[in-house]
């Protein structure tokens, strides 16, 4: 029976007191008590109704679980009700780790294949490597089971043990191994190297409870490298954990320099400002955004350059100004409600418009932001209707539609082709990438670093040896379009790889190589020490 039919007959009844409950858990008991206790008794009322009388038998926990999330898409984009069941998972990236055996695995033809063993995790430490098949979990054949299935059976709670079955490749032998699940870390930064002999480069993922740390730690590296500036990269990080981000702007910024305020209707205003602690105060930084940069990220970004402290590069960014407070309710559920807006320094609130319960149109933003030539001109942003603000120094920037930022940096359409967009759309890319490196382990682990590999494949000629594949597999040869995307074919092929035969470092370092965005920052902070008021007209 398809529950969701019934879901209209309680959100009407339901989304007043969604909102006041909400309220109600996350400020107390003296919140419109009889209001709440009215409409509550009502929505009961309703669902016993069903419950007793309705024509067929229903389950009226799921209709109330399927309700939840529409109630919470009446307010903004994102309020959101999270199940007891998915909440574990859904609070993993934000804390940084879960509990596991340390692998990570890709299903290829119905096997779980370990694609990498961490160092020094759980399964390193009894002696599974890369390359082994997990044919069984608990004497429990996994084979042609999906990702979820694997994952649920693969972690658990901490110290406690499961019995993992792998097939070795390189001998053929079947191996039992019993692992101690442990604390695996789910690494916020992504790299963090010295891009030339001055300026160092550091990739964040997320801001998590453990990335300040992280971040302490790369930059701790950086300058015992001779670090004399930096680019904080955060594209398509969606953001995370406010106080996070707060702790690693106050790195940054001299002390009583404001970072940002929340305010809402029932939460009062706060001002967050930097306390003069920080360890890169005197140093030039610049910070990469996208059209996929949001919340935290923006923050960050908003925060230097409202203070005038580096220069943005990159593309608008996603546009998040809405303070989510996660709020647990009896049965284990989350609902994260917006309780507030955040706004950067200058008082500009970077939240794009929506309309309330309307939020299909707000999720096909971007869609819109490609099809309006946004990526690709600067020119296509309009700030006409934007609320003007001004940054410390006094230079002008625009609230209401993201982080536009100082350098804009158009994607690059060089190359691409409808063969091209062909191999993506069928993921022959990774999937190549995939069995070239399972099959040549022995080959590939004798070779140190990226350029070494990429060497290494131009010697074999593997993108020939990919485009043949690619025809076997179902995107025929075509010569002159090939002539033409050859090197974007060459660098997404090779990345792939060298994704696959080391791990995200190495990969970001190989494509930071042709990146143009990262190559302005460069050019920003040697040339012009990332000072916005030194930047030559762009």
């Amino acid at each position: 029976m398809n529950i969701k039919k019934f879901i209209p007959l309680i959100v009407a009844a339901s989304i007043v007191a969604g909102v006041f409950i909400g309220f109600f858990y996350s400020n107390g008991r003296d919140v419109r008590t009889g209001f709440i206790g009215n409409q509550s008794n009502k929505i009961d009322a309703l669902l016993n109704i069903i419950d007793n009388q309705y024509v067929d038998t229903v389950n009226v926990a799921d209709i109330v679980e399927q309700a939840m999330p529409q109630i919470l898409s009446e307010l903004d984009p994102h309020s959101t009700y999270i199940s007891a069941k998915d909440r574990q998972a859904a609070n993993e990236e934000l804390e940084g780790s879960f509990c596991g055996i340390g692998v990570q695995f890709l299903p290829s033809n119905d096997t779980i294949h370990v694609m990498r063993v961490i160092p020094g995790g759980p399964s390193d430490k009894v002696g599974i490597i890369a390359g082994d098949r997990i044919i069984a979990v608990d004497d429990s054949t996994i084979v042609g089971a999906d990702d979820a299935l694997v994952m649920k059976k693969l972690k658990g709670p901490r110290d406690t043990k499961v019995k993992v079955t792998v097939l070795r490749q390189a001998s053929g032998e079947q191996i039992d191994f019993t692992i101690l699940r442990g604390d695996i870390p789910l690494k916020s930064v992504d790299a963090c190297y010295m891009l030339t002999d001055k300026t160092g480069y550091m990739k964040i993922n997320t801001f998590s409870l453990s990335t300040y740390e992280e971040m302490l730690s790369g930059i701790a590296r950086l300058k015992y490298q001779n670090c004399q500036g930096i680019i904080i990269d955060l594209r398509d990080n969606l953001g995370g954990v406010l106080e996070i981000a707060i702790k690693m702007i106050n790195e940054f910024l001299p002390q009583g320099r404001l970072i940002v305020y929340t305010e809402g209707r029932k939460s009062p205003r706060q001002d967050y400002y930097s306390d003069g602690h920080g360890t890169c105060q005197g140093m030039p930084v610049a910070v990469l955004i996208n059209e996929a940069s949001a919340s935290a990220s923006e923050i960050f970004s908003g925060a230097i350059q409202d203070n005038d402290r580096g220069t943005v590069i990159g593309l608008r960014s996603f546009g998040k100004g809405l303070v989510q407070q996660p709020i647990e309710l009896n049965d284990g559920s989350e609902v994260r409600l917006t309780i507030a807006r955040y706004f950067t320094p200058s008082g500009r609130c970077i939240q794009r418009s929506y309309t309330h319960g309307q939020n299909d149109d707000y999720n096909l933003d971007i869609l819109k932001r490609y099809e309006h030539g946004e990526l690709f001109s600067k020119d296509s942003i309009s700030t006409d209707s934007l609320p003007s603000y001004e940054t410390a120094g006094g230079r002008t920037v625009y609230g209401g539609g993201g982080i536009i930022p100082d350098i804009f940096i158009p994607q690059d359409t060089t190359g691409y082709t409808s063969y091209l967009r062909q191999l993506n759309i069928e993921g022959l890319f990774s999937k190549f990438a995939f069995e070239f490196t399972d099959g040549n382990r022995a080959t590939l682990a004798a070779i140190g670093n990226e350029d070494d590999l990429a060497a290494y494949l131009d010697r074999h000629n593997v993108v020939e040896q990919f485009i043949r594949y690619a025809d076997k597999h179902g995107v025929k040869r075509r010569n002159l379009l090939i002539q033409k995307s050859y090197t974007l074919i060459k660098r997404f092929l090779y990345a792939s790889i060298i994704y696959d035969r080391f791990d995200i470092e190495e990969y970001i370092k190989y494509t930071n190589q042709t990146d143009k965005t990262v190559q302005r920052a460069v050019e920003v902070i040697e040339k012009y020490g990332a000072d916005p008021f030194k930047l030559p007209g762009d």
